[in-house]
């Protein structure tokens, strides 16, 4: 069988911890999580054509990248390529900069792959030589897809994605190249996984920091509070929203709700419209309240423009602390705890 798009990606589910060995068939392998869009590139087969880009959905965008197509030469024909495409922009890995260049075609698209040059960062191989590889261990794909990179002599925008077997190694991936913008954590494999298209048999584990933020609003009710809207104070002293939390605990919905006071008029996000989640268009349906409370919370890595992308997770509420204590609107990750 030749793969032709739309295939559908193999999938990662989320776990708070490295996994210990034994969880995946055969040797665990560590991959850096990078912050882009999964993609999957086609080279023609077996009568010449076009390179295709299939986002993960199934929609082709090669016309929105077109240095892929250029660099379509140094691939050989009948390839196909599971990754992770990421555009560099401003010294480093930009998920604003991507979602900019994935919606533009034409004369915008080849000026922007010259200001803001993306990357496909290779992590598997599904067919070579019009040979599909899907029922083939991982470990056996990896090393025909080292070999292309090899033989090939490959570079930009062409990127093989580190890998390691060693968890140290990994433990010290996920504390310090996630300190770099555009990379969320690790993605685990086993090297006698076969791939399985759409099925969840991955692992991915992102990096999580502490921080804090005021509530602003709540879904649900006043005396059962579902999750909270989050805010910090800019430069200016306004509240700005930075993100949503994951649905509350029992207990922590009790203990919020009992200290919640209904918004008076003047609150800053009157008239505010807010979605069920980050490029939703779904309205979220949220209650404002006094914004006089203040939650810790667990973050990721994935913050845009002074948001975060992911819900983030309530840990408790600081009580001994003023919304005036807070890290301000901007600061990502970083906290006021003592």
């Amino acid at each position: 069988m030749v793969l032709r798009p739309p295939v559908e990606p193999m999938l990662a589910q989320a776990r708070d911890t490295v996994p210990a060995p034994g969880r995946l068939p055969g040797e665990l392998r560590y991959q850096p999580k990078f912050d882009g869009y999964r993609a999957i590139v086609f080279t023609p087969w077996p009568a010449p054509g076009p390179l295709l880009v299939q986002s993960r959905r199934g929609s082709l965008m090669q016309s929105r990248f077109p240095e892929f197509v250029a660099a379509a030469t140094h691939l050989p024909d009948g390839l196909v390529l599971d990754g992770e495409l990421v555009v560099w922009a401003d010294g480093h890995i930009s998920f604003e900069a991507l979602q900019q260049r994935a919606v533009l075609g034409g004369r915008a698209a080849a000026r922007l792959a010259q200001e803001m040059p993306a990357h496909f960062i290779a992590f598997d191989l599904l067919q070579i030589d019009g040979k599909e590889l899907l029922h083939v261990s991982y470990g056996e794909r990896r090393a025909q897809l080292e070999r292309l990179f090899t033989d090939r002599e490959l570079s930009a925008p062409w990127t093989l994605c580190p890998e390691t077997t060693d968890p140290s190694t990994a433990k010290e991936w996920l504390a310090s190249w996630t300190q770099v913008p555009g990379v969320e954590g690790l993605v685990i494999r086993g090297s006698g996984q076969r791939y399985l298209t759409g099925a969840r048999a991955l692992y991915k584990v992102r990096r999580r920091d502490t921080t804090e933020a005021a509530v602003g609003a709540i879904t649900g009710t006043m005396r059962q509070p579902q999750t909270l809207v989050l805010g910090r104070l800019d430069e200016t002293g306004a509240l700005r929203p930075v993100g949503r939390s994951t649905p509350l605990r029992p207990d922590a919905a009790r203990d919020v709700a009992e200290r919640l006071t209904p918004a008076g008029p003047g609150h800053p996000w009157e008239g505010v419209r807010f979605t069920a989640s980050w490029r939703s268009r779904t309205p979220l349906d949220a209650a404002l309240v006094e914004p006089e409370l203040v939650a810790e919370i667990m973050v990721d890595t994935a913050l845009e423009r002074g948001s975060w992308r992911h819900p983030v997770r309530f840990v408790r509420l600081r009580q001994d602390m003023a919304v005036t204590d807070v890290p301000p609107f901007g600061a990502g990750a970083a906290s006021a705890s003592s």
